[in-house]
C-alpha cells in the first residue's frame, strides 16, 4: 500500500477511537511509556449520556490509573433494582454484595458519562509519549509482518500514512478497523427495539418517582427505570410492533410514554434515542498486529449495565499483554489468550444478560404470569434477591493455572490495609503488576521470594488480619479480614495475581505454589 518513504511517523501502538475504551487504553499505554497515537474522527466528546453504569472492577482500574478522585464527583451508588411482574407485584430484587466490599469500593455505581470521559481523555493526554489527533479518520490499514501501516485523513481532507507495531481498534459498533481487518460479528440472537430516555428531573418532582431503580416487566410495555447521579433519571422503554423508532424519539411521544411517572413541566429532556438492543460478538479479536476492543468487538443488551465495563475489561486485559510483548518480556503468542479470555467472558455474560432481557421482554400475558410465579417459587414464595456481582462471571479459560486450581479466573479481593491511624487499599502497596500475595499466617515473604523472583517485575507481599500472629514481621495488616477469609474459603496459602487483578491460581501448599510459578514462567516466555 505504502512505501517506507511515505510513512510520516512511527509508534508502538495506534489506537483508533477516543471513547472510554480508547482513552483508557491510551492512558494505560502512556503510563507504561509506550509511544501511542490515538485518533478519532470526531472533534469533541458527545455531550449526552450513553453508558450509565460501572462497577468496582472498573473503579479499581481508575484508582490504579490515579484518576479515581477525579471521577468520583460524577458517580453515585447504584440503588437496588426492583423487578415488578405483570400485575405490578414485586417479584425479584437485584442488589449488591454487602460491606466490607470485596474490592474496596462500592460494588455497583451509576455515573454521568461526559465528565467522566473528559477525565479519561485528560489522563491520556497527560503523557508525553501519547499523541492525540481529533478530527482524524483512519481510512485504510495495511497489516505487515512487523508493523501496521495506516492511512489517516484529517479534517481538511489531507491524508498521510503512519506505522505502528500494533493497532487497537476501539472505534465502536460500526468499527472500520474490524471491517478492514476482515473480522466479522457473530449474532447471539437478541434483537429488540427500545427507546432510551434521559431526563434531568426538577427537585420538586424527585419524590414522586420510584426511590430505587426498577424493571417493570409489564407485557403491555416492558420498561426499565434507572436512578442516575443527582437528578439524572433514565427510562428504557420497549418499542412495540408498528411504532416508528424515529417518530417515538419526538418529544411529544417521549412525554406521553413518561406520563405514568412525570410531566414535561417536571423535568428537562436530556436525550431520547431509539436503539436496537443487540447481542453480538466478533469471531476474532486479533489478526496479527491488529486487535479490537469495546463495542468494536461486542455489543450486548444493557439490562445490568455492563456495556462500558466490558470494553474497559477488554483494554485492561490487553494492555498488560502488549506491554510485555513490546518490552521483549514475552513473545507475541501471549496475545493469543486475549481473544480466548475476553470472547468467552463476553459470551457467558451476554448469555446471562439475554436471559434477564428475555424475562423482562416477555410480551405474552400468560407466559408473563408463569414467569412471575416461577421467580417467586424460586424465592420460596418471596421475591428472591440476587447480586449483580453473581451475574458477572470469572475468566473461564486462557492464561490461567490448570483446571481445578483454587480461585483460578476470579477477581482478586482488595482489603483495606492498616497504616497507623488510617487505611489504604492493597493496590497502593503493590500497583497493578504481577503479584504473589501470601497468607502471612502460614507463609512468609522470604519463602515466596525464593522461587518467584524469576517472574519479571513480580511484587511479593504477605497479608494478615489486624492483630493476628504472623510468621512474617513485614506482613501488611488488613482491617476487615476480607483477604484472610478469602484464603480460608479457598484453602489457600498464596495467590498469583495478574496485572488486571484476575487470579492466575491460588496454591494450597508450597509445592503447588512452586509448580504454578514454574507454569506461569513458561507461559509468559
Amino acid at each position: 500500500m505504502n512505501s517506507e518513504n511515505n510513512i510520516s511517523h512511527r509508534y508502538d501502538v495506534l489506537v483508533v477511537g477516543f471513547g472510554p475504551a480508547g482513552a483508557v487504553a491510551a492512558g494505560m499505554l502512556g503510563a507504561r511509556g509506550h509511544s501511542t497515537l490515538i485518533v478519532d474522527r470526531l472533534t469533541d466528546i458527545y455531550d449526552k449520556p450513553r453508558a450509565i453504569a460501572i462497577d468496582h472492577e472498573i473503579l479499581r482500574h481508575f484508582d490504579n490509573m490515579g484518576i479515581a478522585d477525579d471521577v468520583l464527583p460524577h458517580i453515585a451508588p447504584f440503588t437496588a433494582s426492583q423487578h415488578f411482574g405483570a400485575q405490578g407485584q414485586l417479584i425479584r430484587r437485584i442488589d449488591m454484595v454487602p460491606a466490607p466490599y470485596p474490592l474496596g469500593y462500592t460494588p455497583s455505581m451509576v455515573f454521568t458519562q461526559p465528565p467522566v470521559e473528559a477525565v479519561l481523555r485528560r489522563h491520556a493526554e497527560s503523557f508525553d509519549c501519547v499523541t492525540v489527533e481529533l478530527g482524524t479518520e483512519m481510512t485504510d490499514l495495511d497489516p505487515q509482518a512487523d508493523q501496521v501501516v495506516a492511512t489517516l485523513r484529517d479534517a481538511s481532507g489531507k491524508s498521510r500514512t503512519v506505522a505502528a507495531k500494533y493497532l487497537v481498534g476501539c472505534d465502536g459498533a460500526s468499527s472500520r478497523v474490524r471491517e478492514l481487518s476482515g473480522m466479522t460479528l457473530e449474532d447471539l440472537t437478541f434483537d429488540e427495539p427500545w427507546l432510551v430516555v434521559d431526563v434531568q428531573v426538577h427537585d420538586a418532582a424527585l419524590t414522586k418517582l420510584p426511590q430505587t431503580s426498577a424493571q417493570f416487566c409489564d407485557p403491555s410495555r416492558p420498561t426499565s427505570y434507572i436512578m442516575g447521579p443527582k437528578n439524572h433519571r433514565r427510562w428504557e422503554i420497549m418499542l412495540l410492533p408498528g411504532e416508528n423508532p424515529r417518530e417515538m424519539e419526538r418529544s411529544e411521544n417521549v412525554w406521553r410514554l413518561l406520563s405514568p411517572w412525570l410531566t414535561s413541566e417536571e423535568g428537562e429532556l436530556w436525550r431520547a434515542a431509539a436503539y436496537r438492543f443487540h447481542a453480538l460478538v466478533a469471531d476474532e479479536w486479533r489478526r496479527g498486529r491488529v486487535l479490537i476492543a469495546g463495542d468494536a468487538a461486542h455489543q450486548q443488551p444493557p439490562f445490568i449495565g455492563q456495556g462500558m465495563c466490558q470494553g474497559l475489561r477488554d483494554v485492561s486485559n490487553l494492555v498488560w499483554r502488549l506491554d510485555r510483548v513490546l518490552k521483549g518480556q514475552s513473545s507475541e503468542a501471549l496475545l493469543d489468550t486475549y481473544t480466548v479470555e475476553r470472547k468467552r467472558h463476553v459470551q457467558t455474560l451476554t448469555g446471562k444478560i439475554k436471559a434477564i432481557g428475555q424475562m423482562i421482554c416477555e410480551r405474552d400475558p400468560a407466559a408473563a404470569a408463569a414467569r412471575d410465579a416461577r421467580i417467586l417459587a424460586e424465592g420460596g414464595g418471596k421475591p428472591p434477591t440476587i447480586t449483580r456481582q453473581e451475574i458477572v462471571p470469572p475468566i473461564e479459560e486462557g492464561l490461567l493455572a490448570a483446571a481445578g486450581t483454587p480461585a483460578r479466573g476470579l477477581l482478586f479481593p482488595q482489603p483495606a490495609i492498616v497504616e497507623g491511624a488510617s487505611t489504604r487499599l492493597l493496590d497502593r502497596f503493590t500497583g497493578p503488576e504481577w503479584r504473589l500475595i501470601l497468607d502471612g499466617r502460614r507463609i512468609g515473604a522470604g519463602e515466596g521470594e525464593a522461587f518467584a523472583g524469576e517472574i519479571d517485575g513480580i511484587v511479593i507481599k504477605t497479608v494478615v488480619p489486624e492483630g493476628a500472629e504472623t510468621v512474617d514481621p513485614s506482613a501488611l495488616r488488613e482491617k476487615d479480614g476480607v483477604l484472610s477469609a478469602w484464603f480460608d474459603r479457598h484453602g489457600a496459602i498464596a495467590a498469583l495475581v495478574r496485572p488486571d487483578h484476575y487470579v492466575f491460581g491460588a496454591a494450597q501448599n508450597v509445592q503447588a505454589l512452586r509448580q504454578q510459578i514454574a507454569d506461569l514462567h513458561a507461559r509468559l516466555a
